[in-house]
């Protein structure tokens, strides 16, 4: 199964491309609506909640008043954290709770407008940042959701910059003039990228053809620190060392060591998950790369 993590700053896009992802065949797990379900009448994150900010910030039916809330966390950092240290892993329980039922060929898109202010771009094989200038989301917010430009700019503020969204981002597919340019972005990088990757993961095969990371530009030296936070997440304790080694001809390489009792086909376990699978001829410790816009691979050091 192919995870991907999909987001951007508020009007910029993000539900143009979910709809696409949909059509396109993708199973899209929407943390919007996952955030209003475990804060549901009378689910225990409803509860928490009550019990945080006081039972003011519900209806007369018992239900959570959103707007009450949402006006009361957008105007206090200290608030805001507290909230989404309840309500964040409950939504992340849900999402891995609805992941269990894909294929092994299935791409799994995980909308999530606070990605990258909850730290979560190692969770997924890749992330993809729509983007839009300020003054375009701006003008969306007032059009198309009634609000003033003064609470446009207020939700812009108390999200990530476009410079952090880019920065954990390994596609940033731009929403700046048609709807149908961007979706053409995006049909080009399913079909050129993600289904290849996907496939290759579903046979547990690393990429047979990898294309040349710094020279493209898919990757660079920011695409290559989410890549190694990928490798270290995937393994947890097992490795006791995971170091970027000199790139040859734009391939990145990581190296990585571990204690003598843990043995190498544990670590070949876990890297399946960030996408590495043993290549080909090259012995039991190099893996490489379920995904063809790269050239990366992870060598196991002799313990």
């Amino acid at each position: 199964m192919l995870s991907l993590g999909l987001t951007g700053g508020i009007a910029a896009g993000k539900s143009l491309l979910a709809n696409r992802f949909r059509e396109l065949g993708a199973i899209v797990i929407d943390a919007d609506r996952l955030a209003r379900d475990v804060v549901a009448l009378g689910t225990p994150g409803l509860a928490a909640v009550v019990e945080r900010f006081g039972r003011d910030i519900l209806l007369p039916d018992g239900t959570l008043d959103r707007p009450q809330l949402g006006a009361l966390v957008f105007s206090d950092d200290t608030a805001r954290q507290a909230l989404n240290a309840i309500v964040h892993p409950l939504v992340r329980a849900a999402a891995d709770s609805l992941k269990l039922d894909a294929g092994p060929s299935t791409i799994v898109v995980q909308d999530i407008p606070l990605l990258v202010e909850s730290g979560q771009g190692a969770n997924f094989h890749l992330v993809v940042v729509v983007q839009a200038p300020r003054d375009e989301r701006i003008a969306r917010m007032v059009r198309d959701r009634g609000m003033s430009e003064a609470d446009a700019v207020a939700r812009m503020a108390a999200q990530a910059s476009d410079e952090e969204r880019a920065a954990a981002a390994d596609v940033v597919i731009l929403n700046d003039g048609s709807p149908e340019h961007a979706v053409a972005e995006l049909d080009t990088l399913w079909h050129g990228r993600l289904l290849p990757f996907a496939a290759n993961l579903a046979a547990t095969k690393a990429a047979a053809h990898p294309g040349v990371a710094a020279a493209s530009g898919l990757v660079g030296a920011a695409g290559a620190i989410r890549l190694g936070q990928r490798i270290r997440r995937a393994l947890g304790d097992l490795a006791t060392c995971v170091e970027r080694a000199n790139s040859d001809a734009g391939s990145l390489v990581y190296e990585l060591s571990s204690a003598s009792e843990i043995g190498p086909d544990r670590i070949v376990s876990a890297l399946a998950a960030a996408g590495f699978f043993p290549r080909v001829g090259a012995g039991g410790n190099v893996l490489a790369s379920a995904d063809q816009a790269i050239s990366a691979t992870v060598v196991i050091l002799p313990s």
